[in-house]
């Protein structure tokens, strides 16, 4: 099962990521005509955005949270 968490709780997940940053990425996700060109898939849930924490991993480290329990 997937973990949907917000950008706040994104940020204090990894040292050093800021929610600046992780809304910049967010930001970059425009989809134009079907073709997304952002890093970090998201979506508006209210006033908030949400994200996968296994995304969220993806995106930073390359990797997903099944990997790195490993």
């Amino acid at each position: 099962m997937r973990r949907i968490i917000t950008i706040k709780q994104a940020a204090q997940l990894i040292e050093g990521l800021t929610e600046y940053r992780i809304r910049q990425d967010v930001s970059h996700l425009l989809c134009k005509l079907g073709k997304c060109t952002g890093q970090l898939r998201s979506f508006k849930a209210g006033n908030k955005y949400l994200i996968a924490e296994e995304d969220l991993y993806e995106t930073v480290f390359g990797r997903t949270v099944k990997e790195e329990q490993r």
